[in-house]
C-alpha cells in the first residue's frame, strides 16, 4: 500500500517524500480533497511499469493479427463475375495500350459504333 499524503503537506515535505521513494523504496500517493492526485514512484518501478504497459500492449497487437484470417470468396463469386473476379494487378495493360493509344481523335471523330 502506498503512502498518501494531501497535495498542501507533501509541497512543505516534498525532499523528505523524494528521499522515502528512492532510498526507503515506498510509494507516495499526493491526494487533494482525499483523492489521488499524482504518485511519486522510484525511476525503477517506473521504467518497469512502462515495460510492462508496452509488452501487454505488444501482445494485444500479436493476438489480434493472429486473429485474422482470410476470408473466403463468396459462393458463386467467380461464376457471377468471371475473369474480374481472379483479376490480379500484375495481368493488367501497361498504362496507354489497349484501344485508342495509337489513334489520336481528329475534328469530326466519332464514337466507336456511331457510323457517319
Amino acid at each position: 500500500m502506498a503512502y498518501e499524503i494531501p497535495v498542501t503537506q507533501a509541497r512543505a515535505e516534498l525532499a523528505e517524500l523524494i528521499n522515502r521513494v528512492v532510498y526507503g523504496g515506498e510509494r507516495v500517493v499526493v491526494t487533494r480533497h482525499g483523492k489521488p492526485l499524482v504518485a511519486l514512484v522510484s525511476a525503477a518501478d517506473l521504467e518497469r511499469l512502462e515495460s510492462e504497459r508496452q509488452e501487454a500492449a505488444e501482445e494485444q497487437v500479436i493476438g489480434s493479427v493472429s486473429d485474422i484470417r482470410p476470408t473466403p470468396s463468396a459462393p458463386g463469386e467467380r461464376r457471377r463475375f468471371g475473369i474480374a473476379a481472379e483479376h490480379s494487378p500484375e495481368r493488367r495493360p501497361e498504362y496507354g495500350s489497349g484501344y485508342g493509344s495509337e489513334h489520336r481523335a481528329e475534328p469530326g471523330d466519332r464514337p466507336p459504333g456511331h457510323g457517319r
